[in-house]
């Protein structure tokens, strides 16, 4: 049985966290494959047009055989949800075991999911812990045993482990304010990107 992850998020824009979240991934975990899923419609927020995301993340993942970027969401009808993602892909990835890297605060809202308590059987969970100086990692331990603990309490299980990954402070809302103040991003994002970003002068107050 092969194994692969899911990564899913915005990705408005794809950054250096994020890779080496990925990297730290496929370290920890013997996969074959490391599947990136933009979101078509992050709900809750406003983000860049999908094709600018999808293009920005094919051009930072290109260099690995390892990473493949999926459209799957695009191609869904209706709402986008993360199990109904999960069913499609395992209909294209057959006798696999799964898993889904996800940071710390995304997964403490888990058990809120639509259709959480089955999502949360479906794969294993592989969780990325907060930036540098949020909290120590046996904080985000604690956590993820609250989070296991819910499901516990309506009888469920859930099996996650947390992912040995240099804590960056480097986010996607971060770069788009540099973007907007003129400040450099020239090490927070592949060169590739940078000057995808540059060429359509994304998250400036002129965008394409």
């Amino acid at each position: 049985m092969q194994q692969i992850a899911i990564f899913g998020g915005t990705f408005d824009p794809i950054h250096w966290g994020h890779l080496l979240i990925a990297e730290a991934a496929m370290a920890q975990i013997s996969m074959e494959q490391l599947i990136w899923v933009p979101s078509i419609n992050p709900p809750h927020k406003q983000a860049t047009a999908f094709e600018h995301r999808l293009a920005m993340l094919k051009l930072a993942t290109r260099n690995n055989p390892a990473f493949t970027v999926s459209i799957i969401e695009k191609e869904s009808v209706g709402n986008s949800y993360a199990i109904n993602t999960l069913i499609n892909l395992s209909a294209l990835y057959p006798n696999t075991h799964w898993y889904w890297i996800i940071g710390l605060d995304a997964f403490q809202t888990l058990p809120r999911w639509y259709c959480g308590i089955e999502l949360a059987q479906m794969c294993d969970w592989l969780i990325a812990p907060r930036p540098a100086g949020a909290e120590t990692i046996s904080q985000s331990e604690s956590v993820c045993k609250q989070v296991e603990q819910k499901f516990k309490e309506k009888s469920n299980t859930i099996n996650w482990q947390l992912l040995n990954t240099p804590l960056v402070r480097v986010s996607s809302s971060k770069i788009r304010e540099f973007c907007r103040l003129g400040v450099s991003i020239k090490n927070l994002v592949p060169e590739s990107v940078r000057l995808y970003i540059s060429t359509h002068q994304l998250y400036s107050d002129n965008p394409e």
